[in-house]
């Protein structure tokens, strides 16, 4: 049971060090769309690979922090049967979930995007814009960044859960516990 708890740890660290790292990028992005806005609107020129930069900043940024907001409780859930629950009847729900729609959305995901990316890459593709950026393979890659990231966080999840109804949640740190009903 230690080794569990450990791997949800682990996995809880990564994704909390991938996640806030990456947040940054949102700044990033915001300061070059403030840029864009002024060279067209004041300066009256532009550079489409400006353009390009700061959404595909936004876009790795999105797929990047998935698995930690899932680790934080950030994507929707159907409060009206989850919120008022016992911490065991979470772990259940969240067992049921992860196995039943996480997992099967994360193969379908990578079986998809596996040979997406990889065409991609053999490609070397571009922005379609004419001047815009060079490496929209590398941001077609995060697509599996974020199957891998969600994927892990969704089996941290699990074995939380098994922990939970195994009578061991104080394995973990309080941040990885379930939040009382």
């Amino acid at each position: 049971m230690r080794a569990l708890a450990l791997i949800v740890i682990a996995i809880g660290r990564l994704n909390t060090l991938i996640g806030r790292s990456f947040a940054w990028l949102t700044l990033a992005a915001a300061v070059l769309c403030f840029v864009v806005v002024v060279q067209r609107y004041v300066l009256s020129t532009t550079y489409l690979w400006l353009q390009d930069l700061y959404v595909w900043l936004n876009g790795a940024m999105f797929m990047a922090v998935a698995g930690y907001t899932l680790l934080i409780e950030g994507h929707v859930r159907v409060d009206i049967l989850y919120r008022p629950a016992s911490v065991r009847r979470k772990a259940v729900l969240d067992l049921i979930g992860v196995l039943l729609f996480l997992v099967p959305f994360c193969v379908v995901i990578w079986l998809w995007g596996y040979e997406y990316v990889q065409r991609s890459w053999g490609l070397l593709e571009a922005s379609e814009n004419p001047g815009g950026m060079q490496g929209l393979f590398v941001l077609k890659t995060f697509t599996l960044v974020f199957v891998v990231l969600v994927g892990l966080q969704g089996i941290a999840m699990a074995l939380r859960s098994v922990l939970v109804l195994a009578g061991r949640e104080s394995l973990l740190p309080l941040r990885y516990r379930y939040l009382q009903g």
